[in-house]
């Protein structure tokens, strides 16, 4: 062993620590970004059927928190030299497809659509946390407050959404399993392109 292995072995290992956190950081606000489109592209699709409607203030209110949403990620992504997801054309279109056709069934399936996707994110983002609190707290620290805020309000928007007869929404379960598992998808592949 000579004398400048040990140094060797340590830029390789902070290199290498690095770089994990510049992944994970891409990953996370790459995903968020392209969530927060999403979300936007579904409250505007609900608005076009159901804005003029009574429950249209509840889905506005829903809506300006998410359009805050997409424009803190849109600062972050410069801030942190993150490439963003190449299928926001395919989630600005599928956004709105899902929140209008919904909408269609009424405001118990723009609600029941609302649950679903909120009870996805709000998980998606609690492990977000762990990961960046696993990371280093505090070197994450801006990172880590802009999604606890954000998921208190899908929170809330999970819990309005209840609140609005999400459930008496037709075939409530079915929507509702088929919604998650789209959200999930799409937080799936938006991870990784």
């Amino acid at each position: 062993m000579t004398l400048h292995q040990p140094l060797r072995q340590g830029l390789r290992l902070y290199s290498t620590r690095t770089s994990r956190n510049k992944e994970v950081i891409d990953r996370i606000i790459r995903v968020d970004h392209a969530g927060e489109l999403g979300a936007d592209r579904i409250y505007a699709g609900q608005m076009a059927v159901l804005g003029k409607t009574s429950v249209g203030p509840v889905i506005q209110h829903m809506w300006d928190q998410e359009k805050e949403h997409k424009a803190k990620f849109e600062e972050l992504i410069p801030k942190y030299r993150v490439r963003p997801t190449v299928l926001i054309p395919i989630w600005n279109v599928a956004g709105f497809v899902l929140g209008a056709g919904t909408a269609l069934l009424g405001k118990e399936g723009a609600m029941a659509c609302t649950v679903a996707v909120e009870s996805v994110i709000t998980d998606h983002y609690n492990s977000q946390l762990r990961e960046l609190i696993s990371l280093g707290e505090e070197e994450h620290k801006e990172l880590i407050e802009v999604i606890k805020k954000f998921r208190d309000d899908e929170m809330e928007h999970h819990d309005t959404g209840l609140e609005h007869d999400a459930e008496l929404a037709p075939a409530y379960n079915l929507l509702s399993n088929v919604i998650k598992a789209g959200c999930k998808a799409a937080v799936f592949i938006s991870e990784r392109i």
